[in-house]
């Protein structure tokens, strides 16, 4: 049975050129799992939005969608609500009430349910989730993989026959957002509810798709099985294949992908298969000799000591006895489960919040010591987790003019102030977005543009919250050239990530997070290949062989030295 058929569907943005979705064809089945995704700003959002009408996106539409078998547009809210669930990237968006036991009633109180049934539901789904040792909490009290999960649990107890997600997993830590997954596919598997996911962070959801469906500029360019999907990608030559999975890249890399049936697509697979390819042959060489980079330690650009903070007077320490140094000209990147205090801690680097207790130093001066304009001007510059705090102007354009406001440069005089504007619109691939609301962006296209206000500021610390979040695979490879570039201009940057693989390849140092502190600090190659779920895939897939190949490229070089 046809959950979903959608005949040549195209749709453009107000006062946009180019349209966002272009004929689209597509027929999704019942119970089946299907992960789509694409470079930012490919379609995906606005694709997914249209599959629900209370959420479809206002502007220019063709062609039809049919919901098993019936238009779209010929289903009342109340039956849409009900049969289509759909889970948004940012759980703060979607919690309505303050209860975590009144969140999961909610929808069955506004369809109109008796209290008998709201009752039973709300049980099952607590159980069926895990939820009753917070059942009774304050939302607020949640951390970011329990909203989340709350999210899914609200909708699931209206029993939806498809569940909607759009990159629901890109603000959770990764071993929240694996148990998010796996709660995913036990709904699929268990329940038969059909999946439609939208994601970045391939490694989880390939294994257990039945179709991976990639676009690239609002048309479909593969539409197959996750082995196949790949293949495809491979033989176009096409930017989407670096966000295959690494077990695909690295088979590809060492030209056995397109000779073999099938990619291992699981960690267990994927370790049976290097185990076959190294099978009665001598490891001559385990580890990857790497250079260690020479840094002045005399030249500190943050250090904080024994510092404490608690949001109120009578609750417990967010922060507790942090100390850490952070010299100059350094990638710096603290990775740690959602609610440690990671974010925290870059609220009193950047000075927003100010412990009770320790000294924060920056350059070597105490903090306090800054006046606004001066720290946030000639020092500092901040990336928060949440883009649209910082967009203030009606279009992409006026937000970057937006940074000089305060000063005495004139658009139409200042020559060179203008064209380093354009500099940072092209380095950040934002030109085609100068006249759109920021608001109407995907998650991605926000993401560069309050980057690329930040740059602005030319400021010679940067700090960064989840930069890499809503990004696709291949502008984070630019966005890592972005930052060893800046590196190389004596910039510092401390970011905080849940983006593993990101820190595994490109920061200098890493640190793990916990309990308002930081518990050890190694760099990548040692911090990532002693962890157990705290480490990349290509660890995981190789560790029982090499000792510290932490990404593609180490696995597919300690191969081609030990295999000739």
């Amino acid at each position: 049975m046809e959950t979903f058929k959608i005949k040549n569907l195209s749709f453009a943005y107000p006062n946009q050129d180019k349209w966002a979705l272009n004929y689209i064809s597509l027929t999704i089945h019942s119970g089946e799992f299907v992960t789509l995704c694409g470079k930012s700003g490919c379609g995906k959002s606005t694709l997914l939005k249209s599959l629900k009408s209370s959420l479809a996106p206002f502007g220019e539409k063709h062609g039809a969608i049919y919901f098993e078998k019936k238009p779209l547009d010929s289903l009342d809210l109340r039956e849409q609500a009900a049969s289509i669930g759909y889970v948004l990237q940012n759980p703060d968006n979607q919690i309505v009430t303050d209860k975590v036991w009144h969140e999961l009633a909610f929808g069955l109180e506004n369809l109109g349910y008796d209290n008998k049934t709201i009752r039973l539901r709300v049980a099952e789904m607590a159980n069926f989730f895990g939820i009753q040792s917070w059942f009774m909490k304050n939302v607020s009290e949640l951390s970011g993989g329990q909203k989340q999960l709350l999210n899914l649990a609200a909708i699931m107890a209206m029993q939806p026959s498809v569940l909607i997600l759009d990159e629901p997993t890109s603000q959770l830590d990764p071993i929240a957002a694996s148990d998010f997954i796996n709660t995913i596919k036990k709904i699929n598997q268990d329940l038969g509810t059909t999946i439609v996911l939208s994601e970045h962070r391939l490694e989880e959801v390939f294994p257990i798709s039945d179709r991976i469906i990639v676009m690239d500029r609002g048309i479909i360019i593969a539409d197959s099985t996750p082995g196949e999907a790949g293949k495809k990608l491979k033989a176009l030559n096409h930017d989407m294949f670096c966000a295959m999975p690494p077990s695909i890249r690295i088979c590809e890399d060492l030209e056995n992908g397109l000779k073999s049936s099938n990619y291992p697509l699981t960690v267990k697979e994927s370790r049976i298969w290097i185990g076959d390819l190294f099978k009665d042959k001598e490891i001559k060489k385990s580890s990857i000799e790497r250079k260690k980079e020479l840094l002045d330690d005399e030249k500190v650009a943050i250090e904080l000591k024994d510092v404490w903070f608690r949001y109120e007077r009578q609750e417990p320490d967010v922060i507790q006895d942090l100390s850490l140094k952070i010299l100059k000209g350094q990638i710096y990147a603290i990775v740690g489960g959602n609610g440690t205090g990671k974010s925290t801690a870059l609220s009193i680097v950047s000075g927003i919040n100010s412990p009770h207790r320790g000294t924060v130093k920056i350059n070597g001066k105490n903090i306090k010591q800054f006046k606004d304009k001066e720290l946030f001007n000639e020092n500092l510059g901040v990336l928060p987790q949440n883009p649209q705090s910082i967009f203030v102007e009606m279009t992409v354009r006026e937000e970057l003019y937006e940074m000089f406001s305060n000063s005495k440069f004139n658009k139409s005089k200042n020559i060179e102030t203008d064209k380093f504007i354009n500099e940072v619109i092209d380095l950040m691939e934002i030109r085609s977005l100068l006249n759109m609301h920021p608001y109407d962006l995907s998650g991605g296209e926000q993401q560069k543009v309050a980057f690329a206000k930040v740059m602005l500021l030319k400021p010679n610390i940067i700090l960064l919250d989840e930069p890499t979040k809503a990004l696709d695979s291949h502008f984070k490879i630019k966005f890592a050239e972005i930052l060893k570039t800046l590196k190389s201009q004596g910039v510092t940057i401390l970011l905080v990530s849940h983006d593993i693989e990101f820190c595994a390849e490109y920061a200098d140092v890493c640190s793990l997070f916990f309990n308002g502190s930081i518990v050890t600090t190694n760099a990548p190659d040692k911090f990532f290949s002693g962890n157990a779920f705290y480490t990349t895939f290509s660890n995981r897939m190789t560790r029982h062989i090499f000792n510290n190949a932490i990404t593609v490229e180490d696995v597919v070089k300690l191969c081609r030295q030990n295999l000739g």
